[in-house]
């Protein structure tokens, strides 16, 4: 698909380039951003990819490919459920450096949002972000999604608690693309 000048692609993991691209996220502190958890096992990567190829019933990964094959990333999805019987997706994403700023996460997190409404029959798409992350919550906005309000102390962090900011996109809000 082409918006503006970027042509921007979400793909299912398919070869080996791409779970190095994984296995740099769980090693590399910092690259992932505010996200960074620690250290994570490099070799689950494989292991999920055999289990599943990252397309489990309840979770997901797809990676974000930018014109001339390039990966920039990927957009994960995670199945929540709402007072026992609302199912919803949370979504993801993640996007390697040289690919930020560029107008690639809010059109990839677009994208992902009208994958999943049209091959499962959930009614609402969420997203946290940090609070201290500007440049996320406005591509949030920007792929259709709308603020709900503040998650006081839902995130440890670098020591302490910290607040999060969470969206939500309906199956009734249209579509950015």
């Amino acid at each position: 698909m082409v918006v503006t000048d970027i042509a921007i692609r979400l793909r299912p993991v398919s070869d080996e380039d791409d779970l190095d691209m994984f296995r740099r996220f769980c090693v590399e502190p910092g690259l992932i951003g505010l996200d960074w958890r620690g250290f994570l096992d490099a070799q689950g990567v494989a292991k999920r990819y055999a289990e599943d190829g990252f397309l489990g019933e309840r979770d997901g990964r797809l990676v974000v490919e930018v014109a001339g094959s390039k990966r920039a990333g990927f957009v994960s999805f995670n199945e929540g459920l709402y007072a026992g019987r609302a199912p919803y997706w949370e979504i993801g994403i993640a996007l390697l450096p040289d690919f930020r700023g560029r107008g690639i996460g809010w059109r990839a997190q677009a994208m992902l949002c009208d994958y999943l409404f049209a091959h499962s029959p959930v009614q609402r798409i969420q997203a946290g972000t940090h609070e201290e992350n500007l440049p996320e919550r406005h591509s949030l906005v920007k792929a259709g999604f709308q603020l709900e309000g503040v998650i006081r102390a839902c995130e440890f962090r670098e020591g302490a608690w910290r607040n999060g900011y969470l969206y939500s996109r309906l199956r009734s809000d249209p579509s950015p693309r």
